[in-house]
């Protein structure tokens, strides 16, 4: 599982009849939809207004560990973190969490790429925004910039 971790952005998620498999949990391709809905909210919080055609982002890398079911009673929220800034991109944790329990249920990593939609390469993420996301998460760049650890 993640290493301990403060989480600032919180999303509560509500679990749809629809969501909710034969097997009577969620099912494991929800959990992305949730996590994309708790990364444009992050977004926005943490960037304000943002003019995306000047900031685009794409996802090169998506990973997820399912630790336990969620079923269509349980209440949850999708916690959510920038963990590494890079050139052109940043790392994403994410968390699906058991609001009654403090269970992780499930953690995505994700890796976004700033991306330039009028030549479709890769951009370097702004300064600003670098800076408004080490702001947010009360960490330096230095910090956040520093190489993963495996």
């Amino acid at each position: 599982m993640a290493e301990e971790m403060k989480f600032r952005h919180t999303m509560p998620v509500q679990i749809r009849f629809s969501d909710v498999d034969q097997f009577g949990h969620v099912n494991n391709s929800v959990y992305f939809s949730l996590y994309d809905l708790a990364k444009t909210t992050y977004i926005k919080e943490v960037l304000g207004e943002t003019d995306w055609d000047k900031l685009a982002v794409v996802i090169a890398n998506i990973n997820a560990n399912f630790y336990a079911p969620v079923f269509f009673s349980d209440p949850m929220v999708i916690e959510t973190a920038v963990v590494h800034l890079g050139n052109k991109s940043f790392t994403l944790l994410q968390r699906a969490v058991a609001t009654h329990t403090g269970e992780v249920k499930c953690e995505c990593r994700t890796v976004m790429v700033g991306y330039d939609l009028a030549t479709k390469e890769p951009q370097p993420i702004a300064n600003r925004y670098k800076e408004a996301i080490c702001r947010y998460e009360g960490r330096t760049m230095e910090d956040l910039c520093a190489p993963m650890a495996k």
